[in-house]
C-alpha cells in the first residue's frame, strides 16, 4: 500500500510538474520596433526672396508674387501679408484681370493630404484678398499637392509650401 502510495504521489508530481510548464518552452521573440521618425523642423520665416514661376507674371512688367507657409500650415504670415496686400493692389488697379489660386505643398505627406492642405492654403490667400476687397468672383483656387515640386532638396521644402497667383 505504501508503495502504490508512493507511485501516485510520484505520477501526481510528475503531472504537476508538465501542466506547470516544466517542459522546454520556445524563446519569445521581442517585437520588431517600428522605424525611428525622422523629425523636420523647417524654418517658420517666411524665405528673404519669393521663389517665382513663368506662370506669376500678368504682364512683363508687373509680377504678382508667391506666397508661402510653414510646414503643416495654411495661416497667412505677416511677411506674406504684405505680399498679398501688394498683389491685392495691383488687382485694384487692374479690376479686369481675374486669377487662379493654386496651391502646392512638399513632398511630405500623402497625395490626398497635400492636395488638401494645398486648397487650404489657396483658400486662404482667397480669403484675405476678398477682405481686401477683391470680388469673390475674379478669384478661383485650385489645388496640386505635391505634383509640381520646385525642389527636393529638404533644407529647401519651403518653396514648395506656397501659394501662386496665375492669370486665367
Amino acid at each position: 500500500m505504501k508503495r502504490t502510495g508512493f507511485i501516485v504521489a510520484t505520477l501526481a508530481v510528475l503531472v504537476v510538474l508538465v501542466v506547470t510548464g516544466y517542459a522546454k518552452k520556445e524563446p519569445v521573440q521581442p517585437p520588431i520596433p517600428p522605424p525611428p521618425r525622422v523629425e523636420t523642423t523647417p524654418p517658420e520665416t517666411a524665405p528673404t526672396q519669393p521663389y517665382t514661376t513663368p506662370g506669376t507674371q500678368l504682364s512683363q512688367t508687373t509680377a504678382l508674387k508667391v506666397i508661402h507657409f510653414g510646414f503643416d500650415k495654411f495661416d497667412i504670415r505677416p511677411a506674406d501679408a504684405k505680399i498679398l496686400d501688394d498683389n491685392a493692389a495691383y488687382l485694384r488697379d487692374n479690376p479686369k484681370a481675374t486669377l487662379t489660386l493654386e496651391g502646392y505643398c512638399d513632398p511630405i505627406g500623402t497625395d490626398e493630404y497635400n492636395r488638401g492642405l494645398g486648397l487650404r492654403r489657396a483658400n486662404a490667400a482667397k480669403t484675405y484678398l476678398v477682405k481686401a476687397g477683391i470680388d469673390e468672383v475674379r478669384l478661383s483656387v485650385v489645388s496640386y499637392g505635391k505634383e509640381k515640386l520646385v525642389t527636393n532638396d529638404k533644407a529647401q521644402f519651403e518653396m514648395d509650401r506656397r501659394v501662386e497667383f496665375v492669370a486665367k
